[in-house]
Order: C-alpha cells, then structure tokens, then sequence
C-alpha cells in the first residue's frame, strides 16, 4: 500500500495533551505535533523524533517533506499493520541548533501481528536553509 496523504485528521492520531509517541516524555502538542504541522526542528533528535511520530501515524507526507531530495524516494509504502510502540535513543553526534550535519543511533520496537521486534538504524541528517533533513541510515 502507498500512502500519500497526511494523517492529521486520522483517527488514531494523538490528541495536543496526550503523551507524544516519541516517548520524549512530552505531551504530543509541544513535542512532534508542531513539527508534523510545519515548524522546523530545532536540532537532527527532534527530527528523528517527529519522524518516528510520522512513521507512527502513517503521515508519508512529513516523512517525505523531511527526507533530503537527494535520497528521497519517489513513493513511501507504509505496512497498515505495522505498529510502532518504542523510540531510544542510543547516541548523538552533532546534530545541534548551530550544526550543519548530524547523527542520531535509535532502536525503533515495533509489534506486527504476534510478531514483534526492534529496528536500530544509526541515520545522518543535514541542515540546509535553518531546516534539519534526514540522508540515510545504517540498519544495525
């Protein structure tokens, strides 16, 4: 399945004063919701972050809009049964409000069905005109 729209109006899209699913500890309205309605990231974790949050609501979109064009893929195909339930974050290299490029190391645990696992990706990220975008990612 490709999804192409925006899942804001979707139903299982968290309300402002619930917990965002970044697990930042933050609730979802001062976390990633700003950013998934168009803000720019102040730094690569918060980025990570709020594409974790995309990924989690199915918002190909943002994931595409903060994907660098010059690894972006034409279509993003989405599992609908795919279901993330954890963001760590195991490490950062740069990435800060005054960086140009940085690194976030996460593990992502996600439930399919029965099955259930982690993805661990250490991904790059630029900053190009004040705006934070990822590259690509080593899968560990």
């Amino acid at each position: 399945m490709t999804t192409k729209g925006r899942v804001a109006a979707h139903d299982d899209a968290p309300d402002d004063s619930t917990r965002c699913p970044c697990n930042s500890g933050d609730l979802f309205g001062a976390c990633c919701a700003p950013l998934l309605r168009g803000a720019a990231a102040p730094t690569a974790e918060r980025l990570m972050r709020s594409r974790y949050t995309a990924f989690a609501l199915a918002d190909a979109s943002y994931l595409r809009a903060t994907w660098h064009p010059s690894t972006r893929p034409l279509e993003l195909e989405l599992e609908p049964d795919l279901e993330w339930r954890r963001l760590v974050i195991i490490d950062r290299v740069g990435g800060g409000p005054f960086d140009q490029d940085g690194i976030v190391e996460f593990e992502a645990h996600w439930r399919q069905g029965e099955a259930r696992g982690a993805l661990q990706e250490r991904s790059r990220f630029v900053r190009e005109d004040r705006r934070w975008l990822y590259v690509d990612g080593d899968v560990r």
